[in-house]
């Protein structure tokens, strides 16, 4: 019989989490960390589980059927197996609940988001409208909508199934899609002073949400964003009916494939304003933080999906005469992989720390304004990363991994929505350029780096605590002295950005692999710290004892 080779496997994804287990053992209360241990551990079960389950089969995705057989409008959408239990899976387990409770306070951010990593690769991209439902609960109490968070808050936060309500966010069109100051949506005031909506919104994810918020332009008003208006709609009757809304089509995408997503045209859908008429840009504006958290974190899952299953086939593959595992180039190029993934992880993490400390009033000014700034960064470093580290993980299969049923390919394709949407990497450059408008920015930056290199105290952490602080503060003066030709400055935003965000990332990096090796004996931490700040040529007979270190491990 010939031979046949045997397949990546999955484990528990919480059991055999390193990185994840070890941050929560370093932030979170010893009472809390047994609490939430159950949850965790069912979703990493679960994880294993819907990847044996859903691994080789036919790619399945939404239906429209837009007319019923009278010829009557029905635009009805059948949604994926897959889909539907996901919908209870995060009700029940508090997915977005978690992040808003008391319960854990400052906390729960952290909470939430574990259980957000664990899911997001196994949730059918049931993450997107979680993260939408999660970013409309923080907006509407923002504005402090009595009306709409007695009616619309309960049901997002439910953990329920039956109760729990998702939320879409309406936004795009096709002449405003970051640029959204030229949507063509238009709201109006019928007789009996109820706004209606009308315009084409070209790309609406999770159209089968309860609830939605879109962006429109009251009649009357003036161009541009400030005169839009942010609207909170309920797209569906009571009976699943749509009310002044058409469905055009749903949208074939690249990846996300499950995720419905549509074109669709307002036909007098009614609409109540969230925060008054006018500013519905900066109404959103608290949403942000919310969903580019999401962002990464999803991006994180990905490259640790990736990751995990690149390793796992290393132990099993067999080439030329040796493990993969055993070969010390493959043993060098899944070590980068991981010290990668690594940095990543926590810089996504510290910035959902910080956002359940702002969240609480817990957190300094400084503190806010670092948030501010570490959120894009967060958002569009890893975004950028898990396409590349999915990709690098396919290369690790050989041609094995190019074939559709092994898996890889869906995770690739789906990892490519993560640096487009809420806001394409050049976007968030810019957007990381308006933060660093005010000089408190790269100050608050610069102290949060300085008191984590100081706080090192391993003495194998050293020199590339050095290392970091060498080269990190050159910044402030290199974007100082571009400051003054406003071209250059543009320009240079995608490398300004992606360099504030890994000095930070290594600096968090070093924190964490400290904190192992003291309270943990382990060197796993602080081997990917000194890997991911030595890539240099010179470095690299230093790193070489620590690739076995990081492929092996679990």
């Amino acid at each position: 019989m010939s031979f046949v080779q045997a397949a990546a496997e999955l484990g528990n994804q919480y059991r055999d989490d390193r990185v994840l287990r070890s941050h929560l053992q370093r932030c979170l209360p010893a009472p809390m960390r047994d609490s939430i241990a159950p949850e965790l551990d069912e979703l990493g079960a679960h994880a294993a589980l819907a990847w044996q389950r859903e691994r080789g089969r036919s790619a399945c995705e939404p239906q429209l059927t837009p007319w019923d057989s009278q010829g009557n409008r029905i635009d009805r959408i059948e949604l994926t197996p897959a889909w539907i239990e996901s919908r209870g899976l995060a009700a029940r387990l508090g997915l977005v609940a978690a992040g808003h409770e008391d319960t854990y306070a400052q906390h729960g951010r952290t909470h939430q988001f574990a259980l957000v990593y664990l899911h997001h690769v196994a949730s059918a991209f049931f993450t997107c409208p979680l993260a939408m439902t999660d970013g409309a609960a923080t907006c509407i109490k923002a504005a402090a909508n009595t009306e709409l968070l007695a009616r619309a808050w309960p049901r997002w936060l439910s953990r329920d199934p039956e109760q729990f309500w998702i939320s879409g966010q309406w936004m795009t069109e096709t002449p405003g899609g970051s640029d959204v100051g030229n949507s063509e949506t238009e709201a109006r005031q019928d007789a009996t002073g109820q706004w209606r909506l009308y315009g084409r919104k070209w790309f609406t994810s999770a159209v089968q949400a309860d609830t939605a918020l879109a962006l429109a332009r009251p009649a009357g008003a003036g161009p541009g964003a400030e005169s839009l208006s942010l609207f909170y709609l309920e797209p569906r009757d009571a009976q699943g009916r749509w009310q002044g809304v058409q469905i055009n089509r749903l949208k074939p995408k690249l990846g996300t494939r499950e995720l419905p997503s549509a074109e669709t045209e307002l036909v007098g859908i009614a609409g109540t304003p969230v925060n008054g008429i006018g500013h519905g840009v900066r109404s959103i504006a608290p949403m942000l933080n919310v969903t580019r958290s999401w962002n990464a974190v999803c991006a994180i899952a990905t490259l640790r999906r990736a990751l995990a299953l690149a390793r796992d086939y290393a132990t099993r593959r067999r080439a030329f005469g040796k493990l993969l595992a055993e070969q010390p180039l493959h043993q060098a190029t899944l070590a980068d992989l991981q010290a990668d993934f690594e940095a990543a992880f926590q810089l996504t993490f510290e910035v959902v720390g910080l956002l359940g400390r702002a969240q609480h009033d817990q957190a300094s000014d400084d503190e806010r304004l670092l948030l501010r700034l570490l959120t894009p960064l967060a958002k569009l470093w890893t975004g950028k990363l898990a396409v590349a580290i999915t990709s690098e993980a396919i290369e690790c299969f050989g041609g094995a991994g190019y074939i559709e049923d092994s898996g890889l390919p869906q995770l690739l394709r789906d990892a490519q929505v993560l640096p487009i949407w809420e806001g394409t990497t050049n976007v968030l450059s810019l957007d990381v350029l308006r933060v660093l408008r005010q000089p408190a920015a790269l100050d608050s930056w610069r102290r949060a780096l300085d008191r984590l290199l100081d706080a090192v105290g391993a003495a194998e952490l050293k020199n590339a605590a050095a290392a970091v602080r060498t080269q990190a503060m050159s910044l402030p003066t290199a974007i100082a002295a571009l400051a003054a030709e406003p071209a250059r400055l543009e320009a240079a935003a995608r490398e300004i950005a992606l360099a504030l965000a890994r000095h930070f990332a290594a600096a968090l990096l070093l924190r964490q692999g400290d904190w192992s090796l003291r309270h943990e004996g382990d060197p796993r931490t602080a081997a990917a710290a000194r890997r991911f700040i030595g890539r240099s040529r010179a470095a690299m007979l230093d790193r070489y004892d620590d690739a076995a270190l990081l492929v092996l491990e679990r």
